[in-house]
């Protein structure tokens, strides 16, 4: 029995530059880890090697699978995981979709002709129940499978790289940004599983559960040393929803890189800033932490209180981001404006406190409400869809009596800049980290205004 394991191109249904990235297909990965001794594998990452519809069905063609596996990231992407599948059963192939946008969409996948069978969570295990079935003859009606919660991630095998091209994915990145690779050849990795912090716009409950369920520091290490012998890695990307949730846990992660030769120049992008504390900091730098950025979220109580549900304190977050940037590292933070109820005062509060408390760069994000979060009710509550619920990452997509959707592209755009750019040392400080001259940062700076202008019909 073959199977093909497929990351559809995203592009084929969105054709937004701003929100593509280098994506190495770690859970795909796992997935063939767990069918490597009972089928024939192929991956295909038509996104990744920008396939055209034509190019990937010559592909399927070529290799002639009997089940092929679709994984997509987000809601935003879907079609083109339904164009995939549609490719694929024209082949006479049985095909299974599984990943994010299938796990929060599963009522709607289910309904597609093309589609057998979709996987809800967690599919490491199911997915080799499905597979092992169909490769003894075994006959499975069309069906979601509810997949349980993995309780034990050290009992997951380290992903089957060997069927990538490796090498095309470690050694470059795909755009130039401060949260880039550190240094070539690189990995991701990801040391846990679920967040119980519940903020409203997080799908990460309903994707992976809100209970926190980590790898042990023994086996995060095992892997890295494995990355670093077989592929040469010197720098490091923590995947985490919430790296620093066990604080204990992630220290002996630090200490361990320390004292295994594992140290090398790592970065993570949505650290929870409330669970820092100085000897973790210290630790965090001397593992090799070059980049993090700590998420806020609001500059304002009411919103981060009563509608984020997020506990961060004002007050500490700055002190920890002093402490960070005292070690040497570079700190970004993520900043949301656009939510439902939220006044245009407390929109400028946001900016402010972005501006106030001096991190090294700070990104500023429209809220996109996603199915399945309080973040989505709450739009809902407010009648703030007006009709449209197609989003997009780069543009505003709600509109209130406060704001509309054309004020929050505009003006995150235009904060964006002069937050992070008006000051030479953070320019140049910014630019060293995206590894471009003066003259690209200038032309990205031109160009993210000139996109947003243009996204709202300004010429």
């Amino acid at each position: 029995m073959r199977v093909a394991l497929v990351v559809p191109n995203f592009r084929w249904s969105d054709s937004d530059k701003n929100t593509l990235w280098h994506y190495i297909p770690y859970n795909l990965c796992l997935l063939a880890s767990m069918i490597q001794y009972i089928v024939d594998i192929k991956i295909i990452d038509a996104y990744k090697d920008d396939l055209t519809q034509n190019e990937y069905e010559d592909t399927l063609k070529g290799y002639q699978p009997d089940l092929v596996g679709i994984t997509c990231l987000f809601d935003q992407y879907g079609e083109s995981a339904h164009i995939a599948a549609r490719i694929a059963k024209g082949q006479g192939a049985k095909v299974v979709m599984g990943g994010v946008y299938a796990t929060t969409n599963h009522e709607k996948v289910i309904q597609d002709e093309n589609i057998d069978y979709v996987i809800v969570g967690e599919g490491e295990y199911i997915f080799k129940y499905l597979v092992n079935h169909l490769a003894h003859g075994l006959k499975i009606p069309k069906s979601t499978l509810i997949a349980d919660r993995i309780e034990n991630l050290n009992s997951l095998p380290l992903p089957a790289y060997k069927y990538l091209d490796m090498d095309s994915y470690i050694n470059s990145a795909e755009r130039k940004s401060v949260d880039s690779p550190r240094a070539f050849p690189y990995a991701r990795i990801m040391t846990s599983r679920g967040c119980p912090i519940g903020c409203c716009f997080c799908q990460v409950e309903t994707i992976a559960g809100s209970m926190f369920r980590p790898r042990s520091a023994e086996n995060v290490l095992n892997e890295i040393k494995w990355l670093k012998d077989t592929y040469g890695i010197k720098s490091l990307i923590f995947d985490d929803d919430n790296l620093l949730h066990d604080k204990k846990r992630a220290k002996e992660i630090f200490q361990g890189m320390i004292d295994r030769g594992l140290a090398m120049p790592w970065l993570s992008i949505g650290l929870a800033v409330f669970k820092l504390d100085e000897e973790l900091i210290r630790l965090m730098r001397q593992s090799g932490c070059e980049y993090v950025a700590v998420a806020i979220e609001s500059g304002t109580e009411r919103v981060l209180k009563q509608i984020i549900k997020k506990p961060v304190s004002f007050d500490y977050a700055k002190k920890m981001v002093r402490l960070l940037q005292e070690q040497g590292i570079y700190v970004a933070a993520n900043f949301i404006i656009g939510f439902p109820t939220e006044t245009w005062d407390e929109i400028r509060e946001t900016i402010r406190f972005a501006e106030e408390i001096d991190v090294d760069y700070a990104k500023l994000f429209h809220l996109v409400p996603l199915p399945h979060t309080r973040a989505w009710d709450l739009c809902e509550k407010e009648n703030a869809f007006n009709g449209n619920t197609e989003f997009v990452w780069s543009k505003g997509n709600i509109e209130t009596s406060e704001f509309t959707a054309n004020d929050l592209t505009v003006l995150r755009a235009y904060e964006w800049d002069r937050i992070n750019f008006s000051s030479p040392v953070k320019r140049e400080r910014t630019r060293k980290m995206m590894g471009i001259t003066e003259e690209e940062l200038d032309k990205i700076r031109r160009n993210t205004l000139r996109n947003a202008c243009a996204l709202v019909g300004i010429k």
